[in-house]
């Protein structure tokens, strides 16, 4: 057992049962082993969610920075970003637990302090394609990147697809820098 498994079994446990599931025993339950291999790997149950969560900020900002990195047009850039946010397929995101890492923010403040720095990070890359594009309202940004959040989460409840809403989205702001 590594310490990678532990950190794939923290993060599907957190999407499917929430973050009292990230504890050594649960977690050992789940993968057939014993509470002492999650302590060979991770110092306590803090450390281990320290790395889950970094774990979690690489993937995302891998995931987004991949996206909006594909070419060097800035339109197709920001069309791959509403697509990502629109599917509802895991790999598109690389199966990440978007909307149960930021559940879990609004009660633990480490949490929170992983989510502000990713989105933060994650609409400074926006803003990037946006001023190449003459777009430099930052409130277009944050917009944008609600709607990715939201979308998110709305389809985690209720399995609507986005694709239609978030072309929608991207061809109303473009149309803005033709006006």
């Amino acid at each position: 057992m590594k310490a990678d498994d532990w950190i794939k079994a923290g993060l599907a446990a957190l999407t499917s049962k929430g973050p009292q599931a990230l504890k050594a025993e649960p977690l050992a339950r789940a993968l057939g082993t014993t509470k002492g291999s999650f302590y060979w790997h991770f110092k306590d149950v803090p450390d281990f969610h320290k790395r889950l969560l970094s774990t979690w900020e690489d993937e995302a900002l891998a995931a987004i920075t991949y996206a909006l990195s594909e070419g060097d047009d800035p339109v197709k850039r920001l069309y791959q970003l509403g697509d990502m946010a629109a599917s509802s397929d895991p790999k598109a995101k690389r199966g990440l637990p978007e909307t149960a890492i930021r559940a879990w923010a609004y009660s633990e403040s480490l949490a929170a302090d992983y989510v502000q720095r990713v989105d933060q990070k994650r609409i400074a890359m926006l803003e990037e394609i946006l001023s190449e594009l003459d777009l430099t309202n930052p409130d277009f940004a944050r917009i944008i990147y609600s709607s990715f959040v939201g979308m998110d989460a709305l389809s985690a409840t209720d399995a609507t697809g986005n694709k239609n809403a978030m072309s929608t989205l991207m061809a109303a702001i473009l149309a803005l820098r033709d006006a």
